[in-house]
């Protein structure tokens, strides 16, 4: 029987900004551009209260918040933070699976400080975390880490919550379907046609059952209803995309205006690439547009894309084949993707066409 922690920092963006800026506290704050065609970036405990979330458009936040402070994101501030949290983690256990910049699951069956008690183990990190950066955190204890993950939101803010084996099932039978993790509206709504609206619901179903109505996905979704998961704490998850995006002050339906609002793009995306030592066949383009639809052209290489320049020449590509659009388009997206090993890269010998 493992025993898996989920540490979640509590509102993290908006929290730093707090903590940096006295006259943030108490406040309700947003992380982000407060611009017309801004979004939400991260709130604060006491902008959620108003109903105010991330990706929410700007306009709409303030609308719902007339008094919603918003603060531009400080992203090397928020690394950097998250790195000393990395550093207490590490002292526990080196089975350390980050999920983003303030949360990660710990494996912790076997611990470097040899506390029995899991437990105990995510109140000393929840305690450390608060001494060294002033934040305050969550945390989920269970025996997999699907559990793990719904226990540390089960009490938040600042608190913890534990999800033993012998209340695992009872407690995902309990659970809203909208709650799980990894069902979002359009999985949530589809469920609900099929009448399930919960954990239990869920569970009620016998295999066959869950192989006609999910297909490759119902022995996922059967043991996750039974409260199972086999998933291993991964500590080395290979990064499989880098991407940019951006959501533009003003429709634009050129080809000349995207080409010139994609060149950040393109620089932001190569560095991270370069920087992490990170070199990808495939570059794929994101278009949403005036009315929220969106669309994706994605182009490959034959072999490791490894200039910059060579990314811009597929985005070119990718740009005519997208440009004029049917409609006014309100933001761009660049992604890397396909990423080789450096070693792969250093054998290279020869950069061949590129291919649809």
């Amino acid at each position: 029987m493992r025993k898996i922690i989920h540490i979640d920092m509590d509102a993290f963006y908006a929290s730093v900004e707090q903590r940096d800026n006295p006259e943030l506290r108490g406040r309700p704050v947003a992380v982000g551009h407060g611009a017309a065609r801004g979004v939400v970036a991260a709130a604060s405990y006491e902008a959620r209260t108003f109903g105010v979330h991330s990706a929410m458009a700007s306009v709409t936040a303030m609308r719902k918040c007339p008094e919603l402070v918003f603060v531009p994101p400080r992203f090397d501030v928020y690394r950097s933070i998250s790195a000393q949290i990395r550093e207490i983690f590490a002292e526990h256990t080196p089975l350390i699976e980050p999920l983003s910049l303030d949360e990660a699951y710990l494996d912790v069956t076997e611990n470097l400080q040899e506390i029995p008690l899991a437990t105990d183990i995510a109140n000393a990190i929840r305690a450390r975390i608060k001494q060294v950066t002033g934040l305050n955190s969550s945390a989920g204890v269970s025996y997999n880490k699907f559990l793990a993950k719904m226990a540390s939101g089960h009490r938040k803010p600042n608190n913890f919550f534990v999800i033993p084996p012998e209340r695992g099932a009872a407690f995902v039978a309990s659970l809203p379907i909208e709650k799980f993790h990894g069902v979002g509206p359009a999985t949530a709504a589809k469920m609900h046609r099929m009448a399930i609206t919960n954990g239990a619901d869920l569970a009620a179903l016998t295999m066959e059952e869950m192989v006609v109505r999910f297909g490759r996905s119902a022995e996922y979704w059967f043991d996750l209803s039974r409260g199972i998961d086999h998933r291993e704490v991964k500590p080395n998850r290979e990064r499989k995309s880098v991407g940019a995006e951006d959501t533009f002050r003003e429709d634009i339906s050129t080809i000349e205006a995207a080409r010139e609002l994609t060149r950040p793009l393109i620089d932001k995306v190569w560095n991270v690439c370069e920087k992490r030592d990170l070199y990808g066949r495939t570059v794929t383009l994101k278009v949403k547009y005036a009315d929220f639809q969106q669309i994706t052209r994605a182009r490959s290489s034959a072999s490791c894309i490894t200039k910059k320049e060579e990314v811009a020449d597929i985005v070119e590509v990718l740009l005519g084949q997208t440009f004029p659009p049917p409609k006014p388009v309100r933001l761009l997206g660049i992604t890397a993707s396909g990423f080789s090993q450096p070693s792969e890269i250093r054998g290279q010998q020869l950069i061949l066409p590129i291919t649809v």
